[in-house]
């Protein structure tokens, strides 16, 4: 049994926290309570798309706050109708939900597709899924995932996913009966360790699910709002999905997402869907900030520059500690390590102040905020060149 009297007892162990406390960030940096300072390529998982503290996103929190939190979601809130409004201007898709967590913006969309089957498709509710995929915690979007962990908690499942292999339209194919409804996926698989759909794959799965009378709903929650170098990945692949799912960087720091449909798509009714806090004003003028910011052509060009340069550095570590290749795009990119020793180099990293993540043991994931600078880039890279030259130089020896 854990001590009770410890110090951060009080909060549920649910993962291995290292005992830091953290008490300040400003842009690619955080501070701990002890005044370490350190320089963070997580960013929450990708969450803080302008780094921490942004003076964007604390201003219009701070100026929406004297005006109104929250008036319930059965009214409409000036915030909220401008953000929805922005993003069907700068997207594929006519209507907007608000929600609280990418989980939760997943969950609605499980539940729009299931109820585009029941009005549309004879009661089809099978949504296609994808091996290695992640979309939440909740029961059915734990169930939607790919994800071995999964497998063996909080049984029984939600039925109704099964799984195709990315990049591999038979695999979609064979799965496809009169129970299906939908096909969804990440456009780049992060917990995976950053594995992309290619673009050839994604217009053919557009085209084999209009082929079908299936939607496309994909999972941008990671991807999103400028993180691969336009301001939503399916753009790359010029497609248009049927529904997407935002979450992460689009409020920028604080919890807020969405799930977008077209017109054809948007069937809730009445008392389908809804959410104590969804499309609050404070967290959608955050949001609004956010949009502003990420959207404008200059920041996205920014992006994709840092995104190719970080690409580049990667390589070249690669090449000189004989490692395997960089995936992804934009600044969601990975390492493959080809060996499990992710997870030491993530602990010596935070000991040197750097923080890294390490999605599966044998890779690195790096989510940098979006306006990262070269010679930040260059200071994370100077680190774990120096990690893995230790590690390597253990490894001779041993």
């Amino acid at each position: 049994m854990p001590n009770a009297t410890h110090p951060y007892h009080a909060q549920m162990n649910i993962t291995a926290r290292p005992q830091t406390v953290f008490v300040k960030g400003e842009g690619a940096y955080l501070w701990d309570d002890k005044g370490k300072r350190y320089l963070d390529f997580m960013q929450g998982w990708a969450v803080n798309c302008l780094g921490h503290s942004p003076a964007v996103v604390a201003d219009a929190l701070a100026a929406q706050a004297k005006l109104l939190l929250t008036p319930s979601p059965a009214f409409y809130n000036g915030p909220s109708l401008k953000l929805a409004k922005a993003l069907v201007a700068n997207s594929c898709f006519d209507q907007v939900f608000f929600a609280n967590s990418g989980a939760e913006a997943n969950e609605g969309a499980i539940k729009l597709a299931r109820k585009y089957g029941a009005l549309h498709r004879g009661g089809a509710h099978e949504i296609i899924t994808f091996a290695g995929g992640f979309h939440g915690r909740t029961l059915a979007t734990m169930s939607a995932s790919g994800k071995k962990a999964f497998e063996p908690l909080f049984e029984p499942k939600v039925t109704g996913f099964p799984k195709a292999q990315l990049n591999d339209l038979d695999s979609v194919k064979r799965l496809i009966s009169d129970k299906t409804v939908a096909v969804m996926l990440e456009p780049i698989q992060g917990e995976a360790g950053v594995w992309p759909a290619t673009d050839q794959f994604l217009k053919a799965l557009r085209a084999l699910t209009r082929e079908h009378g299936l939607l496309l709903i994909v999972d941008e929650i990671q991807t999103g709002m400028g993180r691969t170098g336009k301001l939503f990945h399916y753009e790359h692949a010029g497609i248009e999905p049927d529904i997407m799912t935002l979450g992460k960087g689009i409020g920028g720091g604080v919890p807020l997402a969405a799930l977008l449909a077209t017109e054809h798509a948007s069937c809730f009714e009445h008392g389908d869907q809804g959410g104590t806090f969804n499309g609050n004003p404070l967290m959608c003028a955050a949001g609004l900030a956010v949009l502003d910011h990420v959207s404008k052509p200059e920041f996205l060009k920014s992006t994709v520059d840092a995104g190719l340069f970080l690409e580049s550095e990667l390589q070249r570590l690669s090449a000189r500690h004989g490692l395997g290749e960089v995936r992804g795009r934009g600044l969601l990119l990975a390492l493959d390590l080809k060996l499990p020793i992710g997870a030491s180099i993530v602990a010596q990293a935070f000991a040197d102040g750097v923080l890294l993540n390490s999605p599966q043991p044998d890779a690195l994931r790096f989510m940098p905020a979006l306006n990262v600078e070269r010679d930040e880039i260059a200071e994370m890279v100077e680190c774990l060149d120096a990690i893995l030259t230790k590690a390597g130089a253990a490894r001779r020896v041993a």
